[in-house]
């Protein structure tokens, strides 16, 4: 009841603005009926007072937040800031959005001082700044002013910048459609209202992704409908210890910390790195490859390996099984009715086959390789890739307009279920029997899943290569060594 009394949402604030015009009507407002506090403040540009107005408002589907403005009366100097409400969240977050239409330009964004802005089409990333409520158009436009300002600089002392930012911001201009200046205020005004009233469905001239990581999980991108919006992705992920000590969550000296890690590592022996040099795929610089043993309990010991080049960026994980070959195959079916079971852990062996038939999702053996995550987890990758090679490969305008609907439609069922906004079946079928799914109730059979072992067939056995293996008397089979044996008798005396 508190929150919403101090932080109404911010169409009730704008209602109560209209309410209560003040000044239009020569009546005097109320304190209480103000939706703005009007703070006296310092100007610090020409050291005069000025005016700081403060609106406390809640954003739908996100959280409170304070709303501040400052403007002089003496020098005209303004500045606009939002600041969050609430507690650090105990996970960052991670929103990413693909601008298609015009209408994903007027989505809202919440910035705050902790987040980073990347554009990766345009290689282009913003550090984090001050605190910023505004839309993906206020968000570009920005970028585009802040770039441009120092053009003229730049195209005398280095060329070469020059002309790489100008391309970024040749392209978010493209991205927004403005066109050339019109020396003529009414012929532009013209052009802006026509802008105005196109239908915001019109996709934009070029396609970019736009993505918010924040750290302290205070950053907001609005999405469309539903959260099953195929545009729009959220993700949370667990904070590491540098960016801990960035938000002062932790001193900046761990000594202590470090300690009681080591002193844990050496209690526990899975819990140690092994490191491997090896050579870069792309670009064939010395890299690092990083093995460890995890234990999974009720199931197996796995190994996962890691691959990252600080030379080009270059990610790459997998998830091998560390025990030995299973006699039978396995198959898992879990029925998936809330949020609950989106966060069982999943380990996906690159034999293992996934399928959701109320989707008509199929993922052959070997899609996305290994990978030890949770339930949304993988659907949140199987969702990142189909997506980003259907919006990436050529121009999305070309697509035909039947099979974008049918895509965007499979996606947003994607998201449906990402969200368990009702129900379906998951079923990993591994013939290798190295796949595994968490049992809430372990060691008691859980109800909503089901493990059936099964025969391979010859011709699964065929495809793993089993069929010509052989562990036992292997040598006995061999037709040199046997010659060689006989030929041996023969000259013995």
């Amino acid at each position: 009841m508190a929150q919403n009394r101090f932080f109404p949402a911010i169409g009730q604030l704008a209602r109560k603005a209209d309410a209560n015009p003040g000044d239009a009507s020569g009546a005097q407002t109320q304190d209480d009926d103000k939706p703005l506090e009007e703070v006296q403040s310092l100007c610090m540009q020409c050291g005069e007072q000025g005016v700081t107005r403060m609106m406390l408002t809640s954003i739908p589907y996100f959280k409170e937040v304070i709303v501040m403005s400052f403007r002089c009366e003496h020098c005209g100097a303004a500045n606009n800031e939002i600041q969050s409400a609430s507690t650090i969240k105990p996970e960052g977050v991670l929103y990413t959005l693909k601008v298609l239409h015009r209408a994903d330009l007027d989505r809202q964004i919440v910035r705050s001082e902790a987040c980073t802005v990347e554009i990766p089409d345009f290689e282009l990333q913003l550090p984090p700044a001050r605190g910023q409520l505004t839309t993906v158009e206020g968000l570009l436009r920005d970028v585009a002013t802040d770039l441009g300002a120092d053009q003229p600089v730049r195209r005398i002392l280095d060329e070469a910048a020059y002309t790489k930012i100008q391309q970024i911001i040749d392209g978010i201009k493209e991205v927004l459609g403005d066109e050339e200046e019109v020396e003529d205020d009414i012929e532009q005004a013209m052009r802006a209202a026509s802008a105005a009233e196109q239908n915001k469905e019109n996709p934009v001239k070029q396609v970019i992704t736009l993505k918010l990581d924040d750290p302290t999980g205070n950053s907001f991108v609005e999405f469309l409908g539903s959260i099953s919006d195929p545009k729009w992705t959220f993700k949370t992920y667990a904070r590491n210890a540098e960016q801990n000590r960035a938000l002062g969550l932790l001193p900046p000296d761990s000594t202590e910390q470090e300690d009681s890690t080591e002193e844990k590592k050496e209690a526990d022996g899975n819990e140690e790195v092994y490191e491997f040099p090896g050579v870069c795929s792309r670009c064939t610089r010395p890299l690092v490859t990083r093995m460890k043993k995890v234990s999974i309990p009720y199931f197996k010991d796995t190994l996962i390996m890691s691959t990252n080049c600080e030379n080009c960026g270059y990610r790459d994980n997998e998830v091998k099984s560390g025990a030995a070959i299973s006699d039978k195959g396995k198959r898992i079916t879990l029925r998936v009715e809330d949020r609950e079971d989106l966060s069982r852990d999943i380990l996906k062996s690159e034999t293992c086959g996934l399928t959701i038939p109320e989707i008509d999702l199929a993922l052959q053996p070997g899609t996305l390789g290994g990978r030890f995550t949770t339930v949304e987890g993988i659907l949140e990758q199987v969702y990142e890739e189909l997506s980003e090679k259907v919006y990436t490969a050529g121009d999305s305008s070309t697509m035909v307009d039947e099979d974008r609907q049918k895509f965007q439609g499979f996606l947003k069922q994607l998201k449906e279920i990402t969200a368990a906004e009702k129900p379906f079946t998951l079923i990993l079928d591994d013939p290798l029997a190295n796949s595994y799914l968490q049992n809430l109730y372990a060691p008691d059979p859980d109800p909503n899943m089901e493990i059936i072992t099964y025969e391979r067939t010859w011709q699964q056995n065929d495809e793993l290569g089993l069929n010509d293996m052989k562990v036992e008397n292997y040598t006995a089979d061999d037709p040199n060594e046997s010659n060689e044996e006989s030929s041996i008798k023969e000259v013995a005396p």
